[in-house]
């Protein structure tokens, strides 16, 4: 992706600091805005750094109000390219789990879903089941018993 690809506009309302991310499906998306750039560039950072970590390559465009702050101005645009760290799911298909393993990770995954299921969260978006599993994949079995029982112990 080329620098080439730019906003076709300033975002709408007031001049403002403002960051907008390009995703090639959707076209250019407000990611951050403030008053002052200091926040906006410390947003860009982290969401550089989480896109690249996807194997992403962001292309960002800074906005900001011009000196007399009546009126709009591009103040950068960021093509940082992609990153070089794999996705989870490639680290994760590299290495064949046993049988066991599966069972020890399927019990943790019923254990920590019917927890939360008792706590009155139902596991609805795929983004949930994600996080379940990332949670299970990184805990043992004592962890993810002692999370369930303060969840239950919390719905009281």
């Amino acid at each position: 992706m080329g620098t080439d690809i730019r906003m076709p506009a300033p975002p709408d309302g007031l001049p403002r600091f403002v960051a907008a991310f390009h995703h090639p499906e959707s076209g250019w998306r407000v990611a951050a805005e403030a008053p002052s750039r200091e926040p906006v560039d410390r947003a860009v950072t982290e969401m550089i750094a989480t896109a690249q970590a996807r194997g992403q390559a962001p292309l960002i465009e800074i906005w900001g109000p011009t000196a007399d702050s009546a009126d709009w101005q591009r103040l950068e645009t960021l093509d940082p390219g992609p990153g070089t760290a794999r996705s989870r799911e490639a680290q994760t298909e590299q290495r064949q789990r046993s049988a066991r393993e599966e069972r020890l990770l399927d019990r943790r995954h019923q254990v920590l879903t019917a927890a939360l299921a008792g706590a009155g969260l139902a596991i609805a978006q795929p983004e949930d089941d994600a996080a379940v599993t990332c949670l299970i994949e990184a805990t043992d079995e004592g962890t993810v018993r002692r999370l369930a029982h303060w969840l239950s112990q919390a719905n009281r």
